[in-house]
């Protein structure tokens, strides 16, 4: 059992950053995959990015390429999104969640954690 909890959500303007985190518990972190998704209103959940279990491997949506990055520390159970170059479009939702195989689908992950909103204004 993995019990995830997100932080750093909030609200920024266009072109500005936040870092998201993820705080993971169990001693079983660094066997999981981990993934961030985001749901905005009225749309499906969507696939952000993922790391390897190692941190070796990243995969990101075209839609976040070059402006998103994930990174992990696994002595510290915990992953991190960070954000740049922020759109309104990007406002959503943002869930972490984990995963035993490095997957862009939402069905490929058996754990979530419950999300923080980020909002970004015009």
């Amino acid at each position: 059992q993995v019990q995830l909890v997100e932080s750093g959500g909030g609200l920024v303007q266009a072109g500005g950053s936040l870092r998201l985190s993820c705080a993971a518990s169990g001693r079983t972190f660094s066997t999981y995959a981990m993934g961030w998704f985001r749901q905005a209103p009225g749309k499906e959940r969507e696939f952000v990015g993922t790391i390897s279990k190692s941190g070796g491997i990243t995969r990101y949506a075209d839609s976040v390429k070059g402006r998103f990055t994930i990174s992990r520390d696994n002595a510290k159970n915990t992953v991190y999104l960070q954000m740049n170059s922020l759109k309104p479009e990007d406002t959503a939702v943002y869930y972490c969640a984990a995963a035993q195989l490095l997957r862009p689908s939402p069905d490929a992950y058996d754990y979530w954690g419950q999300g923080t909103q980020v909002t970004v204004s015009s």
